[in-house]
């Protein structure tokens, strides 16, 4: 009887569901709304609401069942703290599920682009954080909750902090930076004195278009304004900080897989983050890193740890590259539309 597996990448704002069979081939792919509790009203009962209607729906649809399910992984946005996994593992077991894995989004990573499914991955999106598995299983979070531990790097971050040296340059003896004019545009100002009201009163009505500072900040690193070569290299730093924290309290063989994950370090396009990255995380851990740029999408990190599940050991090349390109082929299809 032929036997299914399971991988869900959810963010904050979407969540990409992928079926499998135990063999590596595609079934099907459906693409819904967030199923994180920190996204809905009811919490935790609102990722089982949300989760029962697309599974209904979606195994149905492929006249199967959840026992049919050998293995699922779950990698899911909000799964920051021991108490948000047990919650949402409750979830998935009352789901049906037998063999899973609920992980933060960050691991995908990790069996998405690492040579062996071991190692760190680096999350530079809208948000960071970082994630490693060692070669014993044993995985490791730092960040994921805020600047209080860290997670000083970003899109968002980024163009906040971008603001700040603009606002430095002129109040607080800053270096002077072009980034000025496109934060006052931004502010929709023309004199430095309404920093502070136009911070206040206009920025939290153009929250939305705040990430486009971020992109700003790598144009002008590319003139070579040095305060935007500087912001690059705060962020590779504190993203070092956070990575590194994974290495060295894992228990890793060198050279250790570093994958670099998120809109910011895969479209960031200034070599001056990845270097200091390099150059950082170097320094910090005392370790020969193997960095790598993730060119496929996390969810397949998802499926590709489902089918490890079942056949207990990492999936051969072959078999990654084939998951690979099915499901960025469903992905392409879908932001085609």
């Amino acid at each position: 009887m032929k036997k299914y597996i399971v991988g869900v990448d959810g963010g904050n704002t979407k969540t990409d569901y992928f079926l499998f069979d135990t063999d590596g081939n595609f079934v099907d792919f459906y693409r819904a709304g967030t199923c994180s509790h920190e996204g809905l009203s009811d919490s935790f009962n609102g990722s089982y609401r949300v989760m029962k209607e697309v599974f209904d729906t979606f195994f149905q649809k492929n006249n199967i069942t959840v026992n049919d399910i050998d293995a699922a992984v779950f990698g899911l946005a909000g799964v920051d703290t021991p108490y948000q996994k047990q919650k949402l593992e409750e979830v998935v077991e009352k789901l049906g599920f037998k063999k899973f894995k609920v992980v933060n989004d960050s691991f995908l990573g990790i069996k998405a682009g690492s040579i062996n499914g071991s190692g760190v991955c680096s999350i530079n999106g809208t948000g960071t954080s970082a994630g490693g598995i060692d070669e014993d299983g044993t995985y490791l979070q730092v960040g994921g909750i805020g600047a209080i531990v860290g997670d000083e790097a970003g899109g968002s971050w980024l163009s906040r902090r971008a603001i700040r040296a603009v606002f430095d340059s002129y109040y607080r003896f800053g270096k002077k930076t072009i980034l000025a004019p496109i934060v006052f545009d931004y502010l929709e100002i023309n004199d430095p004195y309404y920093m502070m009201e136009a911070i206040s009163d206009t920025m939290p009505k153009k929250i939305k278009q705040l990430p486009q500072i971020g992109i700003k900040v790598f144009e002008c690193a590319r003139k070579n304004d040095e305060v935007a070569i500087d912001l690059l290299k705060e962020m590779a730093t504190n993203l070092a900080r956070s990575a590194g924290g994974c290495v060295t309290h894992l228990n890793f063989k060198e050279p250790v897989d570093i994958v670099l994950a998120g809109s910011v370090w895969v479209k960031g396009d200034h070599p001056v983050l990845i270097q200091t990255f390099k150059e950082k995380i170097k320094e910090f851990t005392k370790k020969d890193c193997n960095i790598i740029v993730l060119t496929v999408p996390p969810a397949t990190g998802a499926i590709i740890w489902a089918k490890e599940l079942v056949d207990g050991k990492f999936p051969d090349l072959s078999v990654r590259k084939q998951i690979c390109q099915k499901v960025q082929e469903q992905l392409d299809k879908i932001e085609a539309r």
